[in-house]
């Protein structure tokens, strides 16, 4: 019997663990090759033994996403075995300081803005050829409602600037891509999970009253289906509910 995303290439980063390592195997489990991204090689290899288990397949590629060039790479080397990519999956993601704007080291600014909003953007320049070559492009962007809320959550100043721009530049990314092309491009915010993230910013909250990245790893997937046709879009696990962004005066 043939599984939904046979023969699909899927690409994720943050692979190693949390929400990366349950997409990752959430893709593997509906037949999809997984390109598993992350700087950990401990944790790469023990997401393929966790991907050969489920009867999948992972290509590794230990690697920082601040090594924009490691990222063009990347692009080359995908389309030299595979000629498409079919689902990118944007979840690596840093905190950064939690501590008030004036208070945040200029490399601390850096170092979140270059892996929560510039890698991104970088995997965009170089995988867009790729995605566009597909029948039908899928990419998936991991958000946080602090990025979104009305009131902004205090101390989070660079992580919650970051995600706000990565919700842009997803938007800017299915816009330009929604009526010429088969790429849909979306949204998805996990809300509260028990994760290490998540664990180090509220380190007196108990792990086991939030759902788990287990939980929400085949909403994800479902969102890189070829049968999943919105864009441009935020899909909100709290709520369950898909939210359209509300258009400028």
């Amino acid at each position: 019997m043939s599984l939904p995303l046979e023969n699909r290439i899927a690409l994720v980063t943050g692979a190693s663990r949390g929400i990366g390592r349950a997409v990752a195997l959430e893709l593997a489990r509906r037949g999809a090759h997984v390109i598993a991204l992350a700087r950990t090689q401990g944790g790469l290899e023990e997401l393929d033994d966790e991907i050969r288990a489920v009867g999948g397949e992972a290509t590794l590629v230990p690697c920082d996403l601040k090594d924009f060039d490691a990222l063009d790479r990347l692009g080359l080397a995908i389309y030299e075995r595979w000629k498409k990519l079919d689902i990118l999956v944007g979840n690596a993601g840093v905190l950064g300081p939690v501590t008030p704007l004036g208070h945040v080291e200029p490399k601390q600014w850096d170092d979140v803005m270059a892996v929560n909003v510039t890698a991104n953007w970088r995997l965009i320049r170089s995988l867009d050829p790729l995605l566009r070559a597909s029948d039908a492009g899928r990419a998936v962007f991991v958000t946080s409602g602090v990025g979104s809320r009305a009131q902004m959550t205090a101390y989070l100043g660079p992580y919650s600037i970051s995600k706000s721009a990565l919700d842009s530049l997803a938007r800017m990314y299915a816009a330009e891509t929604a009526n010429t092309t088969n790429v849909r491009v979306m949204i998805a915010n996990p809300g509260p999970l028990r994760t290490r993230m998540r664990a180090s910013l509220m380190p007196g909250e108990d792990p086991q009253t939030l759902r788990t990245p287990e939980d929400f790893a085949p909403h994800v997937v479902d969102l890189c289906s070829p049968t999943s046709t919105e864009t441009g879009k935020l899909w909100d696990f709290a709520s369950g509910a898909l939210k359209s962004f509300r258009s400028p005066d």
